[in-house]
């Protein structure tokens, strides 16, 4: 008798009676390993990688499972990408604009000096033409890139000395992450690179003059306030820098539609956690910072319009050596020009409203 008419004509309960079972296909786990950039000790930028297995092993029943590994552990901080393009593992959780040296477009994927903020970011990725300008191009490294956090606007970083004016800025070595080197240098600053957890020493030994991480509570875990006194607002270089979780293309394109779908959510999920996890712990972690007596300063007028008008600059001479950027860059630029404008009505005056309010 054929076996698919026999299980059709008697149902479920013929088949077992026969003793002939209907062939099952078990779906083979999955395995995958997630290098970070990032080191276990700041539990909420790191975090948002641990946050994105848990929600891929629970959605899945615990047959797709990603280690996450710290930077270091299976690559260097800076080595994730060229780890994620070659293969050498499937993911990788980082910062994009900290790979601004292979192309300038990784900058934008992640945050530029008076770019977007959180929201805006989000907002151009999902809604507008962000996630798929920016996925074009990382085609070109063999990843496809999914939002995986936001830390919110930054604070502006320590300073052994105060900064004034622009001319405080001259000779100063400074840790700052990804593409605002450029704009520092330009200012007369000399930038370094350097990953979170070799950024104490360095300005301990006064190897550099000032520093900048995220903001109060991951700068409170890494002790900047016991080498440098002076703690300036805002961060102008990151009003909303994203974090990015990069796929190797052949793995991605290898999951079936429902892993694929568990990818994308997961990663949303994390991408929300992460900025609430630090919006709910940053202000307990300032107020303990100047309650030890950190000296919280805000930039000049003088220091923000001359970083302002040396970040367009920087921009248009891109523009005209980079396709790529000047593409993509034309794009977030109307995009960022039509957020504010909203905001400016909306948002921004709220917030000036009920900052200057005294609530019980």
């Amino acid at each position: 008798m054929d076996r698919r008419s026999l299980i059709r004509n008697a149902g479920i309960a013929g088949v077992l009676a026969t003793g002939i079972a209907p062939a099952v296909h078990a779906q083979a786990a999955i395995r995958w390993r997630l290098a970070s950039s990032f080191p276990k000790s700041l539990d909420t930028i790191y975090g948002a990688a641990e946050v994105f297995a848990q929600q891929v092993k629970a959605m899945s029943g615990g047959k797709f499972e990603v280690s996450v590994h710290a930077a270091g552990e299976l690559m260097p901080a800076f080595g994730v990408v060229d780890g994620v393009q070659q293969g050498t593992v499937e993911m990788a959780h980082t910062a994009p604009y900290y790979f601004f040296g292979k192309n300038e477009v990784f900058a934008l994927g992640c945050a530029i000096p008076f770019g977007l903020n959180s929201r805006q970011m989000t907002a151009w990725m999902y809604e507008g033409n962000g996630l798929k300008l920016m996925r074009e191009f990382y085609a070109k490294y063999n990843m496809i890139s999914f939002p995986g956090g936001n830390t919110g606007a930054q604070m502006g970083g320590w300073y052994r000395k105060e900064i004034k004016t622009l001319a405080d800025i001259k000779g100063l070595k400074m840790r700052i992450g990804g593409f605002a080197g450029k704009v520092l240098e330009r200012l007369g600053g000399v930038p370094q690179n350097i990953p979170a957890g070799e950024i104490y020493q360095a300005l301990e030994k006064g190897t550099i003059d000032a520093a900048e991480w995220v903001g109060p509570y991951d700068d409170q875990k890494l002790g900047f306030n016991k080498v440098a006194p002076y703690y300036y607002y805002p961060g102008w270089w990151e009003g909303g820098p994203q974090l990015d979780f990069f796929i190797n293309d052949k793995a991605f394109n290898g999951l079936s539609p429902e892993n694929k779908a568990i990818v994308e959510n997961a990663a949303a999920h994390a991408h929300t956690v992460m900025q609430a996890r630090y919006d709910v712990r940053n202000p307990n972690a300032l107020r303990q910072l100047v309650g030890a007596g950190t000296k919280l300063r805000p930039f000049s007028t003088q220091v923000l319009n001359g970083a302002f008008k040396e970040s367009m600059a920087v921009y248009a001479e891109i523009g005209t050596k980079n396709p790529d950027w000047k593409k993509i860059y034309a794009d977030y630029s109307k995009f960022r020009a039509d957020q504010n404008l909203w905001f400016r009505f909306t948002e921004a005056t709220f917030d000036r409203f009920m900052q200057a309010q005294k609530l019980a």
